[in-house]
């Protein structure tokens, strides 16, 4: 630890000495590690049935099978050389009924909705057409005719033109793209909710307007007259259903104070869409009304099906766990290790909770305690408690900083740790490449192999020695942090991060000395400095290209752009690296004086001129002068699928 590792070159073939890392791909220097904690791959592997000529498959948890855990008499799956495929881990009966019956209830509500409103439309142009109030609606419309201005023509055009269908089916997109692509969210039921919901309103009209033919208004038609029937009001009906759905996501998502004058605006956008269609003479009352009850109904119908806490499609069937445990009594019965579960309840609900008990009986575990992490403990103690019970096997359900507090309780025990990503960022989970969605990374953690990893432990001024997993920093980046409210975040999302780092370029650029592994002290200037043990963040941006979490180093990127051409030529150079470092060669820096900076190393003193920001894995630490890190090679031992071997 005390002989210097050079900087990397610039011919970008790398420096001969980075051999001598203390694990290769394979994860052959965490073999001893796997024979004391580690699961036998056989041992686990899921069964296939071979007899009979039906040619369909069979395993253990039942892929394949209609009944519970399998069924025997049936053709295996092999694969090229006659050896059997494994199936997609987690998945069995007790996961992947709930699509299929949302997905059919949805369809059985829809059309008992347009029955109903159609039913209703056919009354009101039948039987109760001569019954007040009825009788009265010629009467209102004629009203709002005689009452035309030109103010109110300009506004009820605004008002209109909001349930245009080009208006509805581009700002749905929109928002659909927001929740499903910003950083930080993504949610992916709410996104499928609001489309969903404004697709549905769309069929149920389409349905009703060919069942119900009434004529429109005889008044001075402001727009040109659709070919549908005036019942229902398109408009109105495919406005409720985007801003009254929009509305709902505000409501149960947001917990920020303007949340309810948001919600109340938006649902006040239908009423408007309704009173302007009637103004200009475009629908009766009642077809505002029916239009109004077709996009409530539809967001009534798809919010049951597919929102979280109370989703059809998230509710698995009544029997699941005895379909998991019959599926784990078709497997081998090998020993068990003693498994205990940490989750973070503020990013992992209960529903995803009740899937990973699934997916543990399913793998033979049963009655798996869940330790809930708090503010105060947000996972070192109740993971150091675990292991003091005895604990061979360690669950991680949260985010970044979750992940973090658990590896610093495990760094250098040997004890296995599964991935679950249930946070905003799940760096490390996304620089391994394993599943992000819970049931499914949890699964492949249960079937895979350990593998060693480095851990980064990192100590300062005012914080005491703690691990890292993905990156540690000092300027810009922890500003950015620091200086990004809760608020901002869940008015903005990603976007504020952005806002607080052009609030931080108008500081001064810090002064720092930098000394690695015992060498000179190199001098520089910077913006930021990140000590990498990934090289990988969100969005597949690499700000560290050649950082690896398995080659026994970590790295240190020293950015120091000036002005708007230093930024063109430190993404220019990030780029460059990454593209060098994709086939597993090092990347080379751009020396001292360039805009990016790259160095390894296996312990690093930073010490700054002045108090500077600083985070750990995100969390930011506060100001301070000094930064010491060191890498702990494969001190972190992490459960990972065979091919990410």
């Amino acid at each position: 630890m005390g002989t210097s590792v050079p900087a990397r070159d610039t011919s970008g073939t790398g420096e001969a000495d980075r051999s001598g890392r203390y694990t290769d791909a394979t994860g052959s220097g965490g073999a001893a590690g796997v024979g004391r904690n580690g699961p036998s791959r056989e041992a686990d592997s899921p069964t296939t049935t071979a007899t009979g000529d039906s040619g369909r498959s069979t395993d253990a948890a039942g892929n394949g099978g209609t009944g519970r855990g399998g069924q025997s008499g049936r053709t295996g799956r092999t694969g090229r050389r006659g050896a059997p495929v494994p199936p997609r881990p987690g998945r069995s009966p007790a996961l992947t009924t709930g699509i299929p019956r949302a997905a059919a209830r949805i369809g059985a509500f829809a059309v008992c909705q347009a029955a109903v409103i159609a039913g209703f439309g056919l009354l009101i142009t039948g039987p109760a057409r001569e019954i007040w109030p009825m009788t009265a609606e010629d009467a209102a419309v004629e009203a709002l005719e005689d009452a035309r201005t030109a103010a109110l023509d300009a506004a009820s055009t605004i008002a209109s033109a909001l349930g245009d269908t080009s208006t509805v089916v581009g700002l749905t997109l929109l928002a659909c793209l927001a929740l499903v692509l910003a950083p930080g969210l993504p949610r992916w039921r709410e996104a499928v909710f609001l489309a969903v919901g404004v697709s549905l309103q769309s069929v149920v009209f389409v349905l009703i307007t060919a069942s119900v033919d009434r004529t429109r208004p005889d008044v001075e038609r402001m727009d040109d007259s659709p070919p549908t029937s005036s019942y229902t009001s398109g408009h109105t009906g495919a406005a409720t259903a985007l801003y009254a759905g929009l509305a709902v996501l505000v409501l149960s998502r947001a917990r920020a104070p303007w949340r309810k004058p948001l919600a109340a605006l938006l649902l006040l956008l239908p009423l408007l869409v309704g009173l302007a269609r009637l103004y200009r003479g475009m629908h009766h009352p009642t077809d505002v009304a029916g239009g109004l009850a077709n996009g409530a109904l539809s967001l009534l119908v798809v919010g049951r099906a597919v929102l979280p806490g109370h989703s059809w499609a998230g509710r698995p069937p009544a029997d699941a766990m005895d379909i998991a445990v019959a599926a784990a009594q078709e497997r081998p019965a090998p020993a068990r290790k003693q498994l205990t579960v940490i989750v973070n309840p503020t990013v992992t609900d209960e529903a995803t909770q009740e899937q990973l008990r699934l997916v543990l009986a399913q793998h033979g575990y049963r009655d798996t305690p869940f330790v809930a992490t708090t503010a105060e403990d947000t996972g070192g103690g109740q993971t150091a408690e675990a292991l003091r019970a005895g604990t061979e096997l360690i669950v991680v359900c949260g985010g970044d900083g979750t992940v973090r507090a658990v590896a610093d309780a495990l760094a250098g025990t040997g004890v296995p740790l599964v991935l679950v990503p249930s946070g905003t960022g799940n760096l490390l989970a996304r620089h391994l490449h394993l599943p992000l969605g819970p049931a499914e990374a949890l699964a492949a953690g249960l079937t895979g192999e350990p593998r060693a990893l480095d851990l980064g432990r990192i100590e300062g001024d005012g914080f005491p020695a703690v691990h890292f997993t993905a990156m540690a920093g000092a300027g810009l980046d922890a500003t950015m942090l620091e200086e990004t409210s809760d608020r901002a975040k869940s008015v903005l999302g990603w976007p504020a991060y952005v806002l607080a780092g052009a609030k931080g370029l108008r500081t001064p650029r810090m002064r720092l000395t930098v000394r690695l592994d015992g060498g000179p002290e190199l001098r520089r200037t910077a913006r930021m400095v990140l000590l990498a043990n990934i090289g990988t963040v969100q969005a597949g941006a690499a700000p560290v290209p050649a950082a690896k979490p398995d080659d026994g180093l970590l790295d240190l990127a020293v950015f120091d752009p000036r002005g708007a051409e230093g930024w063109l030529r430190a993404a220019g150079v990030l780029l460059r690296a990454k593209r060098r470092g994709a086939g597993g060669t090092d990347v080379t820096g751009t020396g001292d004086g360039g805009p990016v900076e790259f160095h390894t190393f296996r312990r690093a003193e930073l010490t700054f001129a002045r108090p500077q920001p600083r985070e750990i894995d995100g969390d930011p630490v506060g100001p301070g002068l000094r930064l010491t890190a060191e890498v702990r090679p494969g001190a972190l031992t992490v459960m990972l699928p065979a091919r990410e071997r």
